[in-house]
C-alpha cells in the first residue's frame, strides 16, 4: 500500500491539478492523506469536490506550521511506502513506479524534477544540476538537496525520524539526513515532477534565499544539534 502525504495551506490556486496528477498514479487500495493547516480559501472545498474515497482530509483550525502539519499526515499514513507531496506541483508519468522500484534496495529515494513557473514554463530542466544534488550528511547540511516533493521512503524510516523535534527547521532535510544514517539513499536523475515556483510558495527552495548569513548558520547549527541528538537516541534504542 502507498500513502501520499500532502500538506496544504491556502493552496486553492493549484491544488486540483496536483491532486489529479497524484490520483492518476496510485491504485484504488492506496491513500492520499491531506493535512490542511487551517486554510481560509477554497482549498478544502476543492478537495471535497473530488469525492474520491482515497482522499483522507485532516483539517485544523489553527496553524501548526509546515513541519508539524506534514508530521500530522505522516502519523496517519498506513502504507508501507510513503510519498511526500506539495500542494502546487505536478507529478509526471512514471514517478510512482520508479520510486517503488528504487525502494526495493533503498530506504529513501529522491527523484529529479524540472523547475517551472506558475504557468508551468520551464525555468530549469534539472533541479539536480542546479543544486548539485546527491547523498552526504555534511554536504546536505551545507546545501540541502532533499526536496520533500521529490521524496519517497519506506515507512520504517518513521521509526527513527518521528517524533520530529519541536524546533526543527525543515521536515524534508530531517527525513533525508536520518535516512542516510539508517540505510541506502538513492537519487534518480530522471525528472519526474514539475516543481512549481511562484510568489506564494511555502519554502524558498530553488530560489534565492532571503535569509541572512547569520540566520543560515543558526539554521544549520540547530539542525546539526538535533540530528546528532536523534542519532544517539536511535543508537541507544538498539541496545
Amino acid at each position: 500500500m502507498i500513502s501520499v502525504c500532502l500538506a496544504t495551506y491556502n493552496g486553492a490556486q493549484f491544488i486540483e491539478q496536483q491532486v489529479r496528477s497524484v490520483l492518476a498514479q496510485i491504485s484504488e487500495n492506496d491513500e492520499l492523506i491531506i493535512a490542511d493547516d487551517g486554510s481560509t480559501d477554497s482549498t478544502v472545498d476543492k478537495l471535497l469536490a473530488f469525492k474520491d474515497v482515497r482522499i483522507k482530509i485532516i483539517s485544523g483550525v489553527s496553524s501548526l506550521g509546515i513541519v508539524k502539519n506534514f508530521e500530522r499526515a505522516l502519523v496517519e499514513a498506513k502504507g508501507d511506502i510513503i510519498f511526500l507531496c506539495d500542494q502546487d506541483d505536478v507529478w509526471l508519468a512514471g514517478k510512482v513506479e520508479a520510486c517503488v522500484n528504487a525502494l526495493e534496495t533503498s530506504i529513501l529515494v529522491v527523484t529529479n524534477c524540472k523547475v517551472v513557473d506558475a504557468e508551468l514554463n520551464t525555468i530549469a530542466d534539472s533541479f539536480f544540476y542546479t543544486r548539485k544534488s546527491g547523498a552526504g550528511i555534511l554536504k546536505n547540511i551545507a546545501v540541502n538537496s532533499y526536496l520533500g516533493c521529490c521524496m519517497a521512503f519506506n515507512k520504517r524510516l518513521l521509526n527513527f525520524a518521528l517524533p520530529m523535534p519541536a524546533n526543527l527547521p525543515m521536515h524534508d532535510m530531517w527525513l533525508g539526513l536520518i535516512a542516510e544514517s539508517e540505510g541506502e539513499v538513492s537519487f534518480l536523475p530522471e525528472p519526474l515532477l514539475l516543481y512549481r515556483r511562484h510568489s506564494n510558495n511555502a519554502s524558498p527552495t530553488a530560489s534565492k534565499s532571503h535569509f541572512s548569513l547569520l540566520k543560515k548558520v543558526s539554521y544549520r547549527m540547530t539542525l546539526s544539534y538535533l540530528l546528532l541528538s536523534r542519532l544517539i537516541v536511535n543508537k541507544l534504542k538498539r541496545f
